[in-house]
């Protein structure tokens, strides 16, 4: 019997691994680049509008106000070099980083010390150690499902995240 009991408990712990590994409900972006030799990436759900709109879903937002990028588990963005975005340096690591909604409209982009968040936990405002200011622009269209690239440019890249008429970036340097 007790062979059965724990054979049954070993069966119902995969089975729980598997389903968190495999409930993921939107498809995953994985873009990546290479500065310096070292890689940065970034590994987030790709949620679609479904028929709504940007202004719908993020409009809604108070000055504050968080949105974490995505779907399904968090966002997390790995770099193996230290980076400076605009003289806020990301050091080497893994995180997951977060969109926040200021006062006058504009956004920033949080960097957390936590992340692999499931589902829309707010972040603990003392791991968030690090902001940058993103600048938004109008895409020449819509996008359907949540973009997110990262482009190389001399020296460094670019971050940018797209999602229906929201486009915003940051660029950043290897230190």
């Amino acid at each position: 019997m007790k062979r059965f009991v724990m054979g049954l408990l070993s069966v119902l712990m995969m089975a729980c691994f598997a389903a968190m590994a495999f409930g993921q409900r939107n498809p995953r972006g994985t873009p990546s680049l290479t500065l310096n030799g070292k890689t940065v990436s970034v590994d987030y759900g790709r949620p679609s509008l479904k028929g709504r709109t940007t202004d719908d879903l993020l409009g809604r937002l108070k000055p504050g106000s968080l949105w974490r990028l995505g779907a399904d588990t968090s966002t997390t963005f790995k770099t193996d070099i230290d980076l400076d975005f605009g003289g806020v340096t990301i050091p080497a690591g893994e995180y997951s980083i977060w969109m926040q909604l200021q006062e006058d409209k504009s956004w920033k982009l949080l960097f957390d010390k936590q992340h692999g968040q499931w589902g829309e936990p707010t972040p603990d405002a003392s791991q968030c150690f690090a902001s940058v200011p993103l600048n938004e622009t109008k895409p020449s269209k819509p996008v359907e499902m949540v973009t997110i690239t990262l482009s190389k440019t001399d020296g460094g890249g670019t971050v940018t995240i797209e999602w229906g008429t929201l486009e915003v970036s940051a660029s950043f340097k290897a230190k």
